[in-house]
């Protein structure tokens, strides 16, 4: 059976036709079919059609697709993989998605120098596979290491299981080429790997500015040496309460794991049916770490860990017999998100940020609000930083069930925030938590935060609708922050 593709209308083919005479026909996006795949990115709960899509190849070329969209007042949308949690490339009503996936090669490996130089497009993972013959790595290791690319995690200052110890993105990238908004080419930060440049910290108000200040077209990251020893430990617990109060010993005997990440049942439930790994099933809570280093003190820390892991009340603490069996571990709790797809049709993933001492606490609170909504919660997390994961589960084909799991991610942000945390802490704010950020932040906290974005977009073209609270939105006016009702009723936004 042959289909016929919807014939553009003559506006759409101008304006294929100029983008398309900077990075070729094929790379500029216009029919409908095609731009159905960026209408958002991990969050799907939120779609909008761009106007065009184009795919550049070349610094130059993004820098001449900027100077156009300026130039025809089009509101532009970085995107790299479109793994991203928050909406954070979710495109603008008549914007142009700029994507940068052919833009991803190594261009560089200095390891007397230990940085390498990649394009926006390369794949996290693939910087650690390409070292790991000379005994180097990448730190920073998402969950979704293996498809998200490094430009997405220079936006949203991704962190990762292991950033405990190592940092977030921002702590490994020091040199970035930028595109600006008025489609200059600018060097921030390192050029040649020096690792303390003279001047501003650009370099750290660019990482985490989610695509607002810029497109980031070469990337100077920092490698390390891999460890001479890792060791894992593997823990249960009856609940996630003994499980928290292991961590806090760990961390207050001044042990600092590279990793110490927590599952509570139904994510410990949802891992062993979708990875096959051998996860007890009837305990509360488990906790997965790593210590690394050197020999010797790795096996003295990790029996220093052990000790403590016993006496917070573990069941069982064990250590992977082989690299295999330690690998499967890693593999299962890196594939938590996606698992949840063997218990729940749907689910709605949040981020926030808590102090560690009230894991047990703040726990109890996101289940009081999932029993409250009638949803089950499933917790998998970064123990060790007190950055959560709640994923509410719900169904969408039960009516309101999506809109409840949207207004329990929202209070869970806010029991966050009443514990002092913050309601994000690797994932973005995007659009999805923009109205939250004005409960987090005062006035003159976003007025300062607005000033330097217009520093770098003064048109404020570059990503709107992201972050920062709107008048459409979330009902901004002078005085304290009061929600929008549709914002209350899960509706805001909606595509």
């Amino acid at each position: 059976m042959t289909t016929t593709a919807t014939p553009v209308g003559p506006r759409l083919a101008l304006l294929q036709t100029r983008f398309a005479a900077i990075v070729g026909s094929k790379n500029a996006i216009v029919s409908a079919s095609e731009l159905r795949t960026y209408e958002c990115d991990g969050l799907l709960g939120y779609r909008v059609r761009p106007q065009i899509v184009v795919l550049p190849g070349s610094t130059e070329e993004v820098a001449a697709c900027v100077k156009l969209a300026r130039e025809l007042f089009l509101p532009v949308v970085p995107r790299g993989a479109g793994t991203g949690l928050s909406g954070g490339a979710l495109p603008s009503e008549g914007s142009i998605v700029i994507g940068l996936s052919r833009m991803k090669k190594i261009l560089e490996v200095d390891l007397d120098n230990r940085f390498a130089r990649v394009q926006p497009g390369v794949i996290n993972l693939d910087i650690t596979r390409a070292l790991a013959p000379d005994g180097y790595y990448y730190a920073p290791d998402p969950s979704s290491q293996s498809v998200c690319t490094i430009g997405g995690n220079i936006a949203e200052n991704s962190g990762g299981a292991h950033c405990l110890k190592y940092g977030f993105t921002v702590n490994h990238v020091i040199g970035l080429t930028l595109v600006t908004p008025d489609g200059e080419v600018r060097q921030l930060g390192s050029d040649a790997g020096e690792p303390d440049p003279l001047g501003y910290d650009l370099v750290g108000v660019v990482v985490g500015s989610e695509g607002m200040t810029g497109i980031v077209t070469e990337a100077l990251v920092r490698v390390l040496r891999t460890p001479q020893r890792t060791q894992t430990l593997f823990a249960t617990f009856p609940s996630c309460d003994e499980a928290g109060d292991a961590v806090s010993r760990i961390i207050g005997a001044g042990i600092v794991p590279a990793a110490i990440e927590m599952c509570d049942a139904l994510a410990i439930e949802a891992i062993v049916k979708a990875t096959g790994v051998d996860w007890p099933l009837d305990c509360g809570a488990l906790l997965l770490m790593d210590y690394d280093g050197v020999q010797e003190e790795v096996g003295e820390v990790s029996a220093r860990a052990e000790q403590l892991l016993h006496d917070a009340g573990a069941i069982e603490v064990r250590a992977p017999k082989d690299d295999a069996e330690r690998l499967l571990a890693w593999k299962g709790r890196k594939a938590a998100f996606a698992a949840m797809g063997r218990i729940s049709p749907n689910y709605y993933v949040q981020d926030g940020v808590i102090p560690r001492k009230d894991i047990s606490p703040v726990l109890r609170e996101i289940a009081a609000l999932g029993a409250a909504a009638g949803l089950r919660i499933a917790n998998v997390f970064h123990a060790g930083d007190g950055n959560l994961h709640p994923l509410v589960l719900y169904d969408a084909r039960i009516p309101g069930q999506e809109h409840a799991a949207e207004q329990v991610g929202g209070e869970i942000l806010r029991v966050c925030l009443r514990y002092g945390g913050s309601v994000t802490g690797e994932h973005g704010v995007g659009h999805d938590k923009l109205c939250y950020l004005g409960e987090q932040f005062n006035d003159d906290d976003l007025e300062t935060m607005q000033s330097v974005r217009t520093v770098f977009d003064p048109e404020l073209r570059f990503n709107p609708d992201k972050m920062f609270p709107t008048p459409r939105l979330c009902g901004d006016r002078p005085g304290a922050y009061v929600p929008h009702s549709s914002e209350q009723s899960g509706e805001a936004g909606r595509g």
